[in-house]
């Protein structure tokens, strides 16, 4: 027996799936454009690597949810996976980050850091919902959705523009 998803969930997981994938090509754009400069910035290919697991993460979340008759526990289960593994690049990008780092800088790449690794904890903690049967996860999916959108606009900026300053 599946339970039917909420209401409305079906077109933010339409948005949100077309909104990611277009992100994610222009981070991989950007990254074509400044290749040179990007892989000559210690950990830059990294961080570009976390950014684009964080859309794809929201773009096979989306794709997942929209998946005809499961229920919230299988979703979940789809969704931790999915989380776990753009966890794992960020925290390798983290690690990365904080053995290129530059003492000047020590407060700002903290905060990238951590700003990367918040982006990811409400899919964990949405999917650790949905675990239980609960679609109530879903609105920790969404938060982090809306993160991950942040954090990437910012991300392909600096991909873009700043590593040319």
């Amino acid at each position: 027996m599946t339970v039917e998803m909420p209401e409305g969930w079906s077109d933010f997981f339409v948005a949100t799936a077309g909104a990611a994938g277009a992100l994610a090509g222009l981070i991989i754009v950007a990254m074509t454009v400044n290749i040179t400069t990007i892989i000559g910035i210690p950990s830059m290919t990294s961080r570009a690597a976390a950014t684009i697991a964080a859309l794809v993460l929201i773009v096979v979340s989306a794709a997942a949810g929209l998946i005809p008759g499961q229920g919230p526990r299988l979703l979940g289960g789809e969704v931790l996976v999915f989380a776990a593994v753009a966890m794992a690049l960020t925290i390798d990008s983290a690690v990365r980050m904080v053995r290129a780092i530059d003492r000047q800088y020590l407060t700002v790449t903290c905060v990238k850091i951590v700003v990367a690794l918040v982006q990811i904890l409400p899919f964990l903690v949405g999917a650790a919902i949905l675990l239980t049967g609960s679609y109530s996860g879903l609105n920790w999916i969404a938060a982090g959705v809306l993160l991950v959108f942040v954090g990437s606009v910012t991300n392909a900026w600096v991909l873009l523009v700043e590593i040319l300053r």
